[in-house]
């Protein structure tokens, strides 16, 4: 008894230093996250799956697939700089338009985060990708892209994208 005793209090001990520690640590970071820095990752996976399905249908080509898993209204931030917050229908057109000058589009999804802030109760899929676009006119054309998902509800009602070229 004496020695399990002993080790559990050793063992209770260290852990709880190494929290302090750990505890100390994060308390002495040089900057405070102005949104929240405290997300875990309960995000259904039904909503990855729905998140990442809107890639295949990009590459695909069907928007409307595409335009089923997007809130009636959207707030996108583009990767130009551009911003847009309306109808659903509104951001399919420009949608339409850019994906209409392509002849194909190749997705390697790289990496994909589910994100939860409990306080706020916001979900998010944030993925990492490269996209290779080829449009109409011959042109090539590739980039790495780290994009944000807002989910509410089951549908997509934040995207905010950023881009690098591949070169």
């Amino acid at each position: 008894m004496f020695l399990f005793s002993c080790n559990n209090s050793k063992t209770e001990s260290a852990s709880t230093s190494t929290d302090t520690t750990a505890k100390t640590a994060m308390t002495d970071l040089p900057y405070t996250a102005s949104y929240s820095s405290n997300f875990t990752d309960n995000v259904s996976d039904a909503d990855l799956k729905m998140v990442l399905m809107t890639y295949k249908d990009w590459a695909d080509g069907n928007i409307s697939n595409l335009a089923n898993s997007m809130a009636d209204s959207v707030y996108v931030e583009f990767n130009n700089g551009d911003k847009f917050n309306g109808a659903k229908a509104d951001l399919l057109k420009i949608w339409n338009k850019t994906r209409d000058s392509l002849s194909s589009v190749t997705i390697e999804m790289q990496v994909w985060k589910k994100l939860y802030e409990p306080n706020k109760k916001d979900a998010a899929i944030l993925t990492w990708y490269k996209e290779i676009d080829t449009y109409k006119t011959g042109k090539v054309d590739s980039a790495y892209y780290h994009d944000i998902n807002g989910i509410k509800d089951g549908k997509i009602n934040y995207y905010d994208q950023y881009k690098r070229p591949a070169k």
